[in-house]
């Protein structure tokens, strides 16, 4: 029997090295995906298939799929994770942030859902994770641009869960929390690109991709004192325990629509039902602090 065969976008560091590693462990097929090939040589050295790929170019994503498909002959599983997030007040963000924002977090896993899943209909089989964020059931002053590209992938992915159940494929949406990841690098690589300026990274308010009004600095403030940009802060859980719930997810016969990562996690997807009046009076009260 061959084995189960997974496709990881996003793997040269935090939750899609550490799931690329995970499914490894579990003796699945592994293909490490990632836009610069350096970034992965480690996880190939470890065992996996590794493969530049660029989520926004469509000839990238048919180029790696198709070889898949001609090397295993199936794909059991894929994991929609690259991504970066582009914080910062919405006026603060130019428009054509606003468009690379989408295009990577929901464009891109639009493009891979494309090119997959004519082959698992085909084989009547097959999981998709997209990784998405607890900021994609609540937003949150400074990150509303973030949170509306996870809100999007949220949505796609409840209508596709019913469009292609009766082919037997699964729909699982992860929505961690905070995850101790490089979360500012790499938005500023998605900004600058590989070689280009980043700034001084000595501030943890130094948030690439924006232009300051000048009116929102008490929100900046917030920002910093809370690390809320850093990929860390309060709660905060590895990358490798996001991992356990993707592995999780694609090995289950029966696999929970929605997973969330951690107590962070859990906690703040409940805040979508509350009341939009009482969240902004915590907002205000917590400007004030």
């Amino acid at each position: 029997m061959h084995p189960k065969t997974v496709l990881i976008t996003g793997c040269s560091s935090g939750i899609g090295r550490a799931t690329a590693l995970a499914f490894l462990e579990e003796d699945w097929c592994v293909y490490a995906t990632a836009r610069n090939p350096a970034d992965i040589e480690t996880l190939g050295e470890k065992g996996c298939n590794i493969a530049t790929l660029d989520v926004t170019d469509q000839d990238d994503v048919d180029r790696v799929v198709d070889r898949i498909i001609e090397e295993e002959g199936h794909i059991s599983c894929l994991v929609n994770n690259a991504g970066f997030g582009q914080m910062g007040p919405v006026e603060d963000v130019p428009t054509e942030q606003v468009h690379r924002q989408f295009d990577v977090n929901v464009y891109w896993p639009h493009r891979l859902l494309r090119a997959v899943l004519p082959h698992m209909r085909e084989q009547e089989d097959g999981t998709v994770v997209n990784v998405s964020s607890a900021a994609g059931r609540v937003s949150f002053p400074g990150g509303g641009i973030y949170a509306g590209s996870k809100f999007a992938l949220e949505a796609m992915s409840d209508a596709l869960r019913n469009e292609v159940d009766e082919y037997g494929i699964d729909v699982v949406v992860v929505e961690p929390g905070p995850v101790e990841t490089q979360f500012t690098d790499r938005a500023e690589r998605e900004v600058h690109g590989d070689d280009g300026d980043r700034g001084d990274g000595d501030d943890a308010d130094d948030i690439p991709g924006i232009e300051r009004s000048g009116a929102y600095e008490s929100f900046y403030e917030l920002f910093s004192d809370t690390q809320l940009i850093g990929g860390g802060g309060l709660g905060a859980i590895s990358a490798e325990r996001v991992a356990e719930d993707i592995l999780d997810a694609a090995s289950s016969t029966k696999p929970r629509p929605r997973y969330q990562p951690g107590t962070a996690a859990r906690i703040s997807v409940l805040a979508r039902h509350l009341p939009a009046r009482w969240l902004d009076t915590a907002y205000r009260y917590l400007r004030k602090l």
